[in-house]
């Protein structure tokens, strides 16, 4: 299940239901605001993979391992419709990626 970080529309999650089922945004858990380092244990402890904007993420993956996983999206400034495409047209890669215990961080695009 992916949790959308506050850099990210919340909008995301009714968008992109169809193809990542139980997909939340941040907010839905009363952590926007929280700290990095909370919002990556809170993914840990509820099973989730976090997208993100936010190339810490991937830092902490790096520190830490996974889970959680992480989904990095590169694309700079984007607009919502932009990120939305691109999950949807990744989206076999995506859930090849959570499925892989190998693997921390999927970089987009």
């Amino acid at each position: 299940m992916l949790l959308f970080d506050e850099n990210l529309a919340a909008r995301l999650v009714v968008e992109l239901k169809d193809l990542y089922p139980g997909c939340v945004h941040l907010s839905h858990y009363d952590l926007v605001g929280s700290s990095d380092r909370a919002i990556w244990e809170h993914a840990r402890q509820q099973g989730l993979a976090i997208v993100s904007k936010d190339g810490d993420f991937r830092e902490l993956s790096i520190r830490f391992g996974a889970p959680p996983k992480i989904v990095w999206i590169r694309a700079g400034n984007c607009s919502t419709a932009e990120i939305i495409c691109l999950l949807r047209e990744r989206c076999a890669e995506i859930r090849s990626f959570l499925e892989n215990d190998a693997a921390g961080v999927f970089p987009l695009p």
